[in-house]
């Protein structure tokens, strides 16, 4: 129980910083030898909506996030500061995988319809990988760019079972 309360707080005063300070994150590109990775900056600037991003590492693949521009993302990236987290997605509904990732973070959730690409927060706790499309009430914290919906349920091994996520800031 102290253990989720001090992390709860913890993660609670990085985005108060984030917010209060005015800073916007960027974090900076790295090059791979990962075939499996696709560019999706133009003009030397992130394509996300304030030039934050995160990475999702599944398998061998590496796949750029651009993030949302809300305090769950922010908190997210407050988060994977520390380290790296890891957990278990399994596919849902022929459209998504989905898995606990252990923390709970701050909703921000309205109506949305989602398509191929978009990493959803789900209750709080749950972060979705989407290949397919889907209507319901979500937390967007960011999206994968330069992938068709082929390529997507590829990446994410679609229909192939739980697969080990882990999103990270490099």
């Amino acid at each position: 129980m102290k253990k989720t309360v001090l992390l709860f707080l913890s993660v609670a005063l990085s985005v108060l910083l984030l917010t209060a300070c005015g800073q916007k994150t960027n974090a900076t590109a790295t090059k791979t030898e990962n075939p499996t990775e696709k560019s999706t900056e133009t003009d030397g600037k992130a394509s996300g909506d304030d030039g934050k991003e995160m990475y999702v590492y599944i398998g061998e693949s590496r796949l750029k996030v651009d993030l949302a521009n809300n305090s769950s993302a922010d908190a997210l990236v407050g988060l994977l500061r520390k380290g790296d987290v890891s957990y278990s997605a399994s596919d849902y509904g022929n459209f998504e995988k989905v898995g606990d990732i252990g923390y709970t973070l701050p909703r921000n959730d309205t109506q949305i319809a989602v398509s191929p690409g978009d990493v959803i927060l789900y209750q709080g706790k749950s972060l979705c990988l989407y290949y397919g499309k889907n209507t319901y009430t979500f937390t967007k914290i960011g999206k994968i760019n330069g992938y068709s919906e082929s390529e997507l349920k590829t990446l994410l091994y679609a229909g192939q079972g739980a697969k080990e996520v882990r999103p990270s800031l490099r």
